[in-house]
């Protein structure tokens, strides 16, 4: 979250941040396919554990980079072991827990992920604004931060070495949707057959939800990146501030995470998906127009709070219905698409705020963001609320016994 606010004491303008950003979302999507397929195809734990060591090193060396080549080659080097992370930590999760805790498993990790984010958002930016208020230069007292998150997430790494790479836990019907190609007493053009319709219906349910990623990923990369800058640009609020206000905003999001389940229970996974994200709406487009710092700050909360509650709903839908065979490489496309969108709207983003100013330029990449969220939102439900709802409902409350798959 202080990265792009270090970028700009070193005296790059917003174009250098729109460019780092890109470049690492490149570096990340480039890696998500290849990672994707190997980790169908071996054990999950050590890649997890390279991507962790060296990102946290990739971190530690951009607490120091000043020089544009330098701060570039780290974007890249960050973007490729972020990764690691991205594509494989549902699959390895999906492996090591029964099909019926798999929606309550995602939703708890992805609370716990946003816990230590929130914990880091908000000790750095007091952190910083500490070490500046007793004379330490602003670029040091960032630097300082950057450096000490880079050694946590270092020795982040340290319990993976206690994590035991169990086997894969199938349920019955899973089990049987596997293995029934490889079944004995299945001659070879049967196998062939059944091979070739299960490879059609992953990947045909996956295209769906690769289309709305990618729309999500355009929308959010016109935004998400630049909400600290949007506050401190607009309002010029303190670090301090900032830094709650975020902190705050993670706390309701990982609030909102945990009771996904319950609605998931009431009305279905894409129900609940349709839901979360249509609430968000109202909230990003005021966030976006309003002059208020007040208004801004509780929109911006429940807009981030509502949107992001989806997610584990998306992991838990997208592993239950895809073919184990085919986690990796289904969870690695979801990631690439929506990283395209991170990757292409950096420039984009710069070029706005630059040439209409924080007000309206940020209106206008807000209102856009609403437009791509409402398409994302409608193309989901409308594919899915009948073609594919039922089997959705069931399977992810634990009852149903064939896949299918949403994310």
């Amino acid at each position: 979250m202080l990265y792009n606010l270090y970028i700009q004491d070193l005296g790059y303008d917003a174009t250098m941040n729109g460019t780092i950003i890109s470049v690492q979302s490149i570096a990340t999507a480039i890696m998500f396919i290849p990672i994707g397929l190997l980790g169908d195809r071996i054990s999950k734990k050590p890649i997890l554990i390279i991507g962790a060591l060296f990102s946290g090193l990739t971190f530690v060396g951009r607490a120091f980079a000043i020089g544009e080549p330098h701060l570039l080659w780290l974007a890249i080097s960050s973007g490729l072991f972020a990764s690691f992370f991205q594509v494989l930590a549902i699959p390895f999760l999906a492996a090591n827990v029964s099909e019926h805790n798999r929606l309550r498993l995602f939703s708890i990790h992805a609370s716990l992920v946003l816990a230590a984010q929130v914990i880091g958002s908000f000790g750095g930016g007091v952190l910083a604004d500490v070490l500046g208020f007793i004379g330490i230069h602003s670029i040091s007292s960032l630097q300082i931060v950057l450096l000490l998150g880079g050694i946590a997430t270092f020795l982040g790494t340290l319990p993976l070495f206690l994590v035991k790479d169990s086997p894969v836990i199938h349920n019955p019907v899973s089990a049987i949707r596997s293995n029934t190609v490889s079944a004995s007493n299945m001659n070879r053009s049967v196998s062939s057959n059944m091979a070739a319709e299960q490879s059609k219906s992953d990947f045909r349910i996956i295209k769906h939800f690769v289309m709305t990623q990618l729309l999500i990923g355009i929308g959010s990369g016109l935004v998400v990146p630049y909400l600290n800058l949007y506050f401190t640009d607009r309002f010029h609020i303190s670090l301090s501030l900032m830094s709650a206000l975020i902190s705050l905003g993670q706390v309701m999001t990982i609030i909102s995470m945990m009771i996904g389940p319950s609605l998931v229970s009431r009305v279905g996974p894409v129900r609940a998906v349709f839901i979360f994200q249509t609430m968000s709406l109202p909230f990003l487009l005021l966030t976006g127009f309003t002059y208020s710092v007040l208004i801004a700050s509780v929109s911006f909360l429940f807009r981030q709070a509502l949107m992001n509650a989806a997610n584990p709903i998306f992991s838990s839908i997208l592993i239950d219905h895809v073919s184990d065979r085919r986690r990796g490489i289904a969870n690695s496309l979801m990631q690439t698409a929506f990283m395209i969108g991170w990757a292409t709207m950096g420039p984009v983003q710069s070029y706005l705020v630059t040439t209409y100013g924080s007000y309206h330029g940020y209106a206008i990449t807000f209102t856009i963001t609403g437009v791509l969220y409402v398409l994302a939102s409608t193309w989901f439900y409308l594919v899915f609320r009948n073609k594919h709802n039922n089997k959705l409902e069931q399977s992810v409350s634990g009852k149903s016994s064939s896949p299918s798959k949403p994310i």
